[in-house]
């Protein structure tokens, strides 16, 4: 029979012992060391170096046409739940989109009843919302859809909405 109660657990450090150092590398690879670049690589960075600034800009945009790199969109998050709560904020929008004209909202006037499931389904394959938003949402009708996009994506939408039963609109 063993009583452990007043046994500490741990094994006490010598107070007496200095501390471990370790040898940390300077930054941490994790695909281990890489080779040397080729002297090819090291004479190109170097005509790079002695460009002028404003050529340096240059070669990014020249490079992504040369290797047709595809541009990177901007992600939109029109519809993620953030509504503005302020009036200014909303006039400042509709005065960009009467300056633009590049942008448009695409507004679900009204559909027909029968096809209301269809008209949510449709509202959900180009909105990033889930069912019951998407259902809320078609049943408030009419009501914008979606904003700021394409006059080609909007006729898009509005072409997809009347052949499931719904009247589209696009508003600038």
């Amino acid at each position: 029979f063993q009583s452990r109660s007043f046994q500490p657990d741990f094994v006490p450090r010598d107070p007496n012992a200095k501390p471990k150092r370790y040898k940390y590398p300077a930054f941490y690879d994790p695909y281990g060391p890489r080779p040397p670049p080729s002297d090819k690589i090291i004479q190109l960075a170097e005509k790079i170096a002695a460009l002028p600034l404003e050529e340096r800009y240059q070669i990014p945009p020249a490079l992504a046409e040369r290797t047709r790199h595809p541009r990177m969109q901007q992600i939109s998050v029109e519809g993620i739940g953030m509504s503005s709560q302020g009036g200014t904020a909303g006039a400042t929008k509709t005065e960009e989109k009467k300056a633009e004209k590049t942008a448009f909202d695409v507004k679900l006037e009204k559909f027909d009843t029968a096809a209301k499931i269809k008209i949510i389904k449709e509202v959900r394959t180009f909105t990033s919302l889930g069912l019951k938003e998407a259902k809320e949402l078609v049943e408030k009708a009419p009501v914008v859809l979606k904003q700021g996009i394409t006059k080609e994506e909007a006729n898009g939408i509005i072409e997809k909405l009347k052949a499931v039963g719904g009247t589209a609109v696009m508003e600038r």
